[in-house]
């Protein structure tokens, strides 16, 4: 639009000078005048459609700031393929983010249905799954759990995971192994039970601080349950991987007290007994196969390492 501005004042010009001979002096100037307000008019325009255009990037980047935050503080914290040991100071710069996140950060909030209930197996309610950024060292990902939907007791074998729930309210269930100091004067269970200690057993209800778990230790074998519909962001690293051994096994846990034959010799006491269970290894239950869910929040900009 620029360029024809300047070329209608080139042409009223050139028509001025060819008038020269005319009696009335011609409107040149006039015209110039016009085509310069019309310059100025235009470029107001341009101006403000510059200021609309940058108003809408800064609006995109506060909304997306948090969640590409995420993504710089995950790749400074698993900068090792395979390590899931994190430093202190690294698991509270990730848990501090995801302490700030709300369901908008992810493109969510509490009035989207983002849980199909068509895809319940056999009247169970099923889990939709949604992966934001995924590599070889962590990997960003939202469950979505309708009311009465489950993610089954299962592990997570060399891995750190943070958990956030950003939306409604879940029962959780968290056990560790208990260690060989612990139990070496027990005497030893059947083969396909094991003991383990129960680390978290309660609700959440969003908004609430993060939950992380570690190799080791932290409730590393958890179940969730959904009181009311649920998104759950999760932060694991490193990520599942069958080649490299990092793949869930499936539990059912029996109160310590229902296995008086494994528990004979236990130096575990009557009033701690509450606080153990026996897991055993199960195949995985329907309740865990997931249904994919496309995702449309904001784009994770991947940067050079």
């Amino acid at each position: 639009m620029f360029y024809q501005n300047k070329s209608y004042t080139e042409m009223t010009t050139r028509v001025a000078k060819s008038s020269k001979e005319s009696s009335k002096p011609p409107k040149c100037k006039n015209n110039s005048k016009i085509a310069k307000k019309e310059k100025r008019c235009k470029g107001t325009n341009r101006s403000k459609e510059v200021e609309i255009t940058r108003s809408k990037e800064l609006q995109i980047a506060s909304s997306t700031s948090l969640l590409q935050r995420l993504y710089g503080t995950c790749k400074d914290v698993f900068r090792s393929e395979g390590v899931a040991d994190l430093h202190l100071s690294d698991v509270q710069a990730l848990a501090h983010i995801l302490d700030s996140m709300v369901p908008e950060d992810v493109g969510l909030c509490p009035e989207i249905k983002f849980f199909n209930p068509a895809a319940a197996f056999e009247g169970v309610p099923r889990v939709g799954y949604t992966s934001l950024y995924e590599c070889k060292k962590f990997s960003l990902c939202i469950f979505f759990l309708p009311t009465n939907a489950v993610i089954p007791l299962h592990n997570h074998p060399g891995m750190t995971v943070f958990s956030k729930l950003l939306i409604g309210t879940m029962h959780v269930k968290a056990y560790d192994w208990v260690d060989q100091a612990e139990s070496e004067d027990s005497s030893t269970p059947p083969s396909k039970f094991r003991l383990a200690k129960l680390k978290a057993n309660g609700i959440l209800s969003a908004p609430c601080d993060t939950s992380v778990l570690y190799p080791t230790s932290g409730g590393n074998i958890h179940e969730f349950r959904a009181v009311t519909p649920c998104a759950i962001l999760d932060v694991i690293g490193p990520p599942y991987s069958l080649e490299e051994g990092r793949d869930s096994t499936y539990y059912n846990d029996i109160p310590y007290s229902a296995l008086p034959k494994a528990r004979k010799g236990s130096l575990i006491n009557e009033e701690e007994a509450e606080s153990y269970g026996w897991l055993e290894e199960i195949e995985m239950p329907n309740e865990a196969v997931m249904y994919g869910v496309h995702y449309m929040g904001p784009e994770i900009i991947e940067t050079a390492p």
